[in-house]
């Protein structure tokens, strides 16, 4: 029995900054100091990133109801309970808005969902997502629910694994997996390296996926073919992300690139192995785009031209890193390209990364052009 994404459906909240914008905000907040000043404008001319969405207003001078600044236009840090509070209060609606899409733009009965798997790490409340999503679709009361917490940018793999083995033990599984992030709420304006480098490059948004044990006709569908994790040697301190009491704290080292390109092939490696295949023979590679020179070194280290990566440049582009839901952005793009050509049909390497620093990898098919 096999496991099939057969639709992914995504969203983002309706307000929108550009990274010019931001940067030129981040400078008259945060950059005191010129070298800090010169630092930002440094990290954001190279991000790869034109804009971004958040569910927070007040970036604007204007913006209204204020949450990280006051009235006087000085910097306010809100404590990890507003900073929930207002988790919540956008969560809750996103999550069912997202389901919603995936069942109707996939043409699923809502009745026919068997379990429902929800992913964050920017906030919790309970009951969780999930029971919402249920309520407010009207799934079956009996629908299962899962909730993957805290693992960050890569979680939406072990998410798809748990989706898997579903569809594989059950020929009647139908999952719905959402994953939702609003990493703009846990915005800390300290000019340590770390913070400027991860404020930088997070954004807000999610997605929502079908899986299923046979592929949906017609259109095209990815066939979950195989998953790996790996650990980074001695990498525990360069990427981690810790509740404190202003916010979710990112610990994100600018050495995270390099120690990417040290273990990527290793990690890789086993996958492409057990189905004897090249990095070129993988016709697309699906990287989480938690910045542009992380794309570049797993791009140079592996060899690849700019068209099997292309997807993830674009949505890095369009959207920044929106932590667990970013993969399914680039796959949704991946699946939606023309299946004229070859290189379209073939294998796809996905890759993910987080604290750890885990690397996450998975082989998927596309089948039914």
């Amino acid at each position: 029995m096999a496991a099939y994404i057969n639709h992914i459906s995504t969203g983002v909240p309706e307000h929108c900054y550009t990274q010019d914008f931001l940067r030129r905000r981040m400078r008259e907040y945060v950059g005191t100091q010129e070298v800090t000043r010169r630092i930002i404008d440094r990290i954001y001319a190279r991000s790869g990133i034109e804009k971004r969405h958040t569910v927070v207003r007040d970036f604007h001078a204007n913006g209204n109801p204020r949450f990280f600044f006051r009235d006087d236009g000085t910097m306010e840090r809100p404590s990890t309970g507003a900073r929930n509070r207002r988790y919540v209060e956008h969560a809750r609606p996103l999550y069912s808005r997202l389901a919603r899409a995936a069942l109707e733009e996939g043409e699923a009965d809502p009745s026919g969902i068997t379990h429902v798997i929800t992913v964050s790490c920017t906030g919790f409340y309970a009951p969780e997502p999930a029971f919402h999503i249920i309520r407010d679709l009207g799934l079956p009361p009996s629908t299962q629910r899962f909730h993957v917490g805290f693992m960050g940018c890569f979680a939406a793999f072990p998410a798809l694994r748990m989706a898997r083995a579903f569809c594989e033990a059950d020929p009647g599984a139908r999952v719905l997996v959402v994953c939702l992030e609003l990493c703009s709420l846990h915005f800390q304006g300290r000019d340590r390296t770390d913070n400027l480098i991860s404020e930088s490059v997070f954004a807000d948004g999610g997605a929502a996926v079908l899986v299923e044990p046979e592929p949906r006709r017609p259109g095209p569908s990815f066939r979950l073919d195989r998953f790996r994790t790996d650990i980074a040697d001695d990498s525990e301190g360069d990427m981690a992300w810790i509740i404190g009491d202003t916010g979710f704290d990112m610990v994100l080292s600018s050495a995270v690139p390099d120690i990417l390109r040290e273990h990527i092939r290793a990690a890789v490696a086993p996958l492409l192995d057990g189905e004897d295949l090249s990095p070129a023979q993988a016709s697309r590679w699906a990287v989480h785009p938690g910045g542009r020179a992380i794309l570049d070194k797993v791009e140079q280290e592996m060899g690849l031209a700019p068209e099997q990566i292309a997807a993830s440049r674009s949505v890095l582009r369009d959207y920044g890193n929106m932590s667990s839901a970013t993969i399914l952005f680039v796959l949704k793009r991946l699946m939606e390209e023309p299946s004229g050509g070859e290189a379209n049909r073939g294998r796809t390497l996905a890759l993910a990364f987080g604290p750890g620093l885990t690397i996450e990898s998975a082989l998927l098919t596309r089948v039914g052009d």
